[in-house]
Protein backbone atom coordinates (compact mmCIF):
# COMPACT_ATOMS: atom_id res chain seq x y z
CA UNK A 1 0.00 0.00 0.00
CA UNK A 2 1.05 3.60 -0.52
CA UNK A 3 1.31 6.06 2.33
CA UNK A 4 -2.06 7.62 1.49
CA UNK A 5 -3.77 4.22 1.28
CA UNK A 6 -2.56 3.51 4.79
CA UNK A 7 -3.66 6.90 6.10
CA UNK A 8 -5.59 5.46 9.07
CA UNK A 9 -2.29 4.31 10.59
CA UNK A 10 -1.22 7.95 10.95
CA UNK A 11 -3.97 8.62 13.51
CA UNK A 12 -3.28 6.86 16.84
CA UNK A 13 -6.98 6.44 17.62
CA UNK A 14 -7.83 5.06 14.17
CA UNK A 15 -4.83 2.71 14.06
CA UNK A 16 -6.39 0.78 16.97
CA UNK A 17 -9.67 0.17 15.15
CA UNK A 18 -10.81 -3.32 14.19
CA UNK A 19 -9.44 -4.45 10.79
CA UNK A 20 -12.86 -4.40 9.09
CA UNK A 21 -13.50 -0.82 10.28
CA UNK A 22 -10.10 0.27 8.97
CA UNK A 23 -10.84 -1.36 5.64
CA UNK A 24 -14.20 0.41 5.44
CA UNK A 25 -12.53 3.77 6.05
CA UNK A 26 -9.87 3.08 3.43
CA UNK A 27 -12.30 1.83 0.80
CA UNK A 28 -14.87 4.62 1.24
CA UNK A 29 -12.52 7.59 1.71
CA UNK A 30 -11.00 9.83 -0.94
CA UNK A 31 -7.66 11.61 -0.76
CA UNK A 32 -7.98 15.31 -1.60
CA UNK A 33 -5.28 17.91 -2.19
CA UNK A 34 -5.81 21.66 -1.86
CA UNK A 35 -3.31 24.51 -2.37
CA UNK A 36 -2.64 27.11 0.31
CA UNK A 37 -5.01 30.05 0.73
CA UNK A 38 -8.21 28.16 -0.09
CA UNK A 39 -11.39 28.40 2.00
CA UNK A 40 -12.30 24.77 2.76
CA UNK A 41 -15.55 25.59 4.54
CA UNK A 42 -17.42 28.63 5.75
CA UNK A 43 -20.54 29.87 7.55
CA UNK A 44 -23.75 28.48 6.09
CA UNK A 45 -22.06 25.46 4.48
CA UNK A 46 -23.04 21.95 5.51
CA UNK A 47 -20.22 19.42 5.89
CA UNK A 48 -20.44 16.52 3.46
CA UNK A 49 -17.25 14.79 4.65
CA UNK A 50 -15.22 14.25 7.76
CA UNK A 51 -11.69 15.43 6.97
CA UNK A 52 -8.58 13.79 8.44
CA UNK A 53 -5.55 15.98 7.77
CA UNK A 54 -2.55 14.09 6.37
CA UNK A 55 -0.30 17.02 5.51
CA UNK A 56 -0.34 20.80 5.91
CA UNK A 57 -2.12 23.23 8.24
CA UNK A 58 -5.69 24.55 8.30
CA UNK A 59 -6.65 27.70 10.23
CA UNK A 60 -10.16 27.79 11.69
CA UNK A 61 -11.37 31.29 12.47
CA UNK A 62 -14.56 33.09 13.45
CA UNK A 63 -15.63 36.29 11.69
CA UNK A 64 -18.26 38.53 13.28
CA UNK A 65 -20.93 40.51 11.43
CA UNK A 66 -18.73 43.58 11.81
CA UNK A 67 -15.73 41.84 10.24
CA UNK A 68 -13.87 41.21 13.50
CA UNK A 69 -11.81 38.00 13.26
CA UNK A 70 -10.27 35.61 15.77
CA UNK A 71 -8.34 32.39 15.20
CA UNK A 72 -10.06 29.57 17.10
CA UNK A 73 -7.49 26.85 16.46
CA UNK A 74 -5.31 25.21 13.82
CA UNK A 75 -5.54 21.67 12.47
CA UNK A 76 -2.22 19.95 11.83
CA UNK A 77 -1.29 16.67 10.18
CA UNK A 78 -2.64 13.74 12.19
CA UNK A 79 -5.66 15.69 13.47
CA UNK A 80 -9.33 16.03 12.57
CA UNK A 81 -11.55 19.13 12.72
CA UNK A 82 -13.69 19.41 15.86
CA UNK A 83 -16.01 21.95 14.21
CA UNK A 84 -16.70 19.52 11.37
CA UNK A 85 -17.31 16.79 13.95
CA UNK A 86 -19.79 18.98 15.82
CA UNK A 87 -21.63 19.96 12.64
CA UNK A 88 -21.84 16.34 11.47
CA UNK A 89 -23.15 15.14 14.83
CA UNK A 90 -25.72 17.92 15.14
CA UNK A 91 -26.61 18.20 11.43
CA UNK A 92 -25.78 21.90 11.62
CA UNK A 93 -24.09 24.26 9.18
CA UNK A 94 -20.65 25.69 9.86
CA UNK A 95 -20.48 28.86 11.96
CA UNK A 96 -16.79 29.55 11.23
CA UNK A 97 -14.41 29.22 8.31
CA UNK A 98 -11.48 26.94 7.63
CA UNK A 99 -8.63 28.17 5.43
CA UNK A 100 -5.63 26.17 4.21
CA UNK A 101 -2.52 27.99 5.41
CA UNK A 102 -0.31 25.66 3.37
CA UNK A 103 -0.88 23.08 0.68
CA UNK A 104 -3.10 20.45 2.30
CA UNK A 105 -3.65 16.74 1.80
CA UNK A 106 -6.55 15.10 3.62
CA UNK A 107 -8.63 11.94 3.69
CA UNK A 108 -12.34 12.72 3.19
CA UNK A 109 -14.79 10.26 4.74
CA UNK A 110 -18.40 10.73 3.52
CA UNK A 111 -21.06 11.80 6.00
CA UNK A 112 -23.00 8.55 5.70
CA UNK A 113 -19.90 6.50 6.56
CA UNK A 114 -19.18 8.76 9.53
CA UNK A 115 -22.80 8.42 10.75
CA UNK A 116 -22.76 4.62 10.44
CA UNK A 117 -19.44 4.25 12.26
CA UNK A 118 -20.43 6.58 15.11
CA UNK A 119 -23.62 4.55 15.56
CA UNK A 120 -22.12 1.07 15.20
CA UNK A 121 -18.45 1.16 16.24
CA UNK A 122 -17.59 1.89 19.87
CA UNK A 123 -13.87 2.22 19.04
CA UNK A 124 -14.55 4.78 16.29
CA UNK A 125 -16.97 6.63 18.56
CA UNK A 126 -14.35 6.73 21.32
CA UNK A 127 -11.83 8.20 18.85
CA UNK A 128 -14.27 10.90 17.71
CA UNK A 129 -15.23 12.01 21.21
CA UNK A 130 -11.68 11.87 22.59
CA UNK A 131 -10.53 14.27 19.85
CA UNK A 132 -13.66 16.36 20.36
CA UNK A 133 -13.19 16.72 24.13
CA UNK A 134 -9.52 17.67 23.81
CA UNK A 135 -10.29 20.45 21.35
CA UNK A 136 -13.17 21.75 23.46
CA UNK A 137 -10.76 22.00 26.41
CA UNK A 138 -8.34 23.93 24.19
CA UNK A 139 -11.14 26.31 23.17
CA UNK A 140 -12.04 27.01 26.80
CA UNK A 141 -8.39 27.85 27.48
CA UNK A 142 -8.43 30.22 24.52
CA UNK A 143 -11.62 31.88 25.79
CA UNK A 144 -9.97 32.29 29.20
CA UNK A 145 -6.95 33.94 27.57
CA UNK A 146 -9.06 36.37 25.53
CA UNK A 147 -11.31 37.27 28.45
CA UNK A 148 -8.87 37.44 31.34
CA UNK A 149 -5.21 37.63 30.31
CA UNK A 150 -3.36 40.86 29.60
CA UNK A 151 -2.73 41.58 25.94
CA UNK A 152 1.00 42.21 26.48
CA UNK A 153 1.37 38.72 28.01
CA UNK A 154 -0.59 37.10 25.19
CA UNK A 155 1.32 39.01 22.49
CA UNK A 156 4.70 38.05 23.96
CA UNK A 157 3.61 34.41 24.10
CA UNK A 158 2.28 34.50 20.51
CA UNK A 159 5.48 36.04 19.12
CA UNK A 160 7.57 33.35 20.82
CA UNK A 161 5.34 30.61 19.41
CA UNK A 162 5.26 32.03 15.89
CA UNK A 163 9.03 32.52 15.71
CA UNK A 164 9.58 28.75 16.13
CA UNK A 165 13.03 29.27 17.61
CA UNK A 166 14.09 31.83 14.98
CA UNK A 167 14.70 35.55 15.48
CA UNK A 168 12.34 36.84 12.77
CA UNK A 169 8.55 36.42 12.72
CA UNK A 170 6.98 36.93 9.30
CA UNK A 171 3.68 38.57 10.26
CA UNK A 172 1.74 41.84 10.25
CA UNK A 173 -0.15 43.83 12.86
CA UNK A 174 -3.41 42.74 11.22
CA UNK A 175 -2.50 39.03 11.34
CA UNK A 176 -1.49 39.29 14.99
CA UNK A 177 -4.78 41.02 15.82
CA UNK A 178 -6.67 38.10 14.24
CA UNK A 179 -4.53 35.58 16.12
CA UNK A 180 -5.29 37.27 19.44
CA UNK A 181 -8.85 38.41 18.80
CA UNK A 182 -8.26 42.10 19.40
CA UNK A 183 -8.09 45.34 17.42
CA UNK A 184 -5.16 46.07 15.12
CA UNK A 185 -4.58 49.35 16.93
CA UNK A 186 -4.13 47.52 20.24
CA UNK A 187 -1.46 45.28 18.69
CA UNK A 188 0.30 48.25 17.11
CA UNK A 189 0.48 50.10 20.44
CA UNK A 190 1.82 47.06 22.27
CA UNK A 191 4.44 46.31 19.60
CA UNK A 192 5.57 49.92 19.79
CA UNK A 193 5.98 49.51 23.54
CA UNK A 194 8.00 46.30 23.07
CA UNK A 195 10.17 48.13 20.56
CA UNK A 196 10.63 51.08 22.95
CA UNK A 197 11.92 48.63 25.55
CA UNK A 198 14.36 47.19 23.04
CA UNK A 199 12.76 43.74 22.99
CA UNK A 200 11.82 43.72 19.28
CA UNK A 201 12.41 45.60 16.05
CA UNK A 202 9.64 46.10 13.52
CA UNK A 203 9.83 46.12 9.75
CA UNK A 204 7.20 45.85 7.03
CA UNK A 205 5.74 42.35 7.25
CA UNK A 206 8.05 41.13 10.03
CA UNK A 207 9.02 41.42 13.68
CA UNK A 208 12.59 40.71 14.80
CA UNK A 209 13.10 39.47 18.34
CA UNK A 210 16.03 41.24 19.99
CA UNK A 211 15.54 40.27 23.64
CA UNK A 212 13.99 36.82 23.87
CA UNK A 213 14.64 36.57 27.63
CA UNK A 214 12.39 39.52 28.49
CA UNK A 215 9.59 38.24 26.24
CA UNK A 216 9.85 34.79 27.83
CA UNK A 217 9.78 36.32 31.30
CA UNK A 218 6.66 38.31 30.46
CA UNK A 219 4.91 35.32 28.85
CA UNK A 220 5.84 32.93 31.67
CA UNK A 221 5.49 35.10 34.74
CA UNK A 222 2.96 37.76 33.69
CA UNK A 223 5.29 40.41 35.09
Amino acid sequence: MTETQEWVERFPGLSRLEPHIKQLLLSRSAIIEVPGGVTLFGPGNSPENMLFLLDGTVRVQQVSDTGHEIVLYRIHAGESCVLTTACLLAYENYAAEGISETAVQAAAVPREVFDDLVAQSKSFRDFVFAAFSKRITDLFLMIDEVAFQRIDVRLADKLLKLCDGQDVVATTHQKLSVELGTAREVISRQLQEFQRRGWIEQARGSVTILDRAHLERLADHHA
